[in-house]
C-alpha cells in the first residue's frame, strides 16, 4: 500500500501514478508530476484532485487555476481537466465511475 508522502513516484518519462484504490464506483490515484510535467487536457468521469504538495496549473473546462498544497479542485462528469507541474507536484486523484466511457485518463 502506498502511503504519502512515500508513496508518491516521479519519472522523468512522464506523471507518476500510484494506484491506491479501484472498485466499480472509485478509483483513487496519487500522481507525481516533476517541473513541466503535465496530464493534458482530457474529458473523464466526476473526479476530485486535493494538492498535497509543490503547485502547478489545473484546467477545468475553460477556467485555469492555479493550484498548490491543500487546494481541492472538483472537476464534473465529461468536462475537461488537466493539469500542468510548476514545480515538482503531487496530488490525490478521486475519480467516479472508472469503467464510464469518459473512463480515467
Amino acid at each position: 500500500m502506498a502511503v504519502w508522502p512515500d508513496g508518491a513516484a516521479f519519472s522523468e518519462d512522464g506523471p507518476g501514478v500510484t494506484l491506491l484504490d479501484e472498485s466499480k464506483e472509485l478509483k483513487l490515484v496519487l500522481v507525481g508530476l516533476g517541473i513541466g510535467q503535465a496530464l493534458p487536457v482530457h474529458p473523464g468521469p466526476s473526479a476530485s484532485f486535493h494538492f498535497l504538495d509543490g503547485e502547478g496549473v489545473m484546467v477545468v473546462g475553460t477556467e485555469e487555476v492555479e493550484v498548490a498544497a491543500a487546494a481541492t479542485v472538483v472537476a464534473p462528469t465529461g468536462v475537461s481537466r488537466g493539469v500542468r507541474a510548476t514545480s515538482r507536484l503531487v496530488f490525490l486523484g478521486s475519480l467516479g465511475d472508472p469503467t464510464s466511457e469518459n473512463g480515467p485518463h
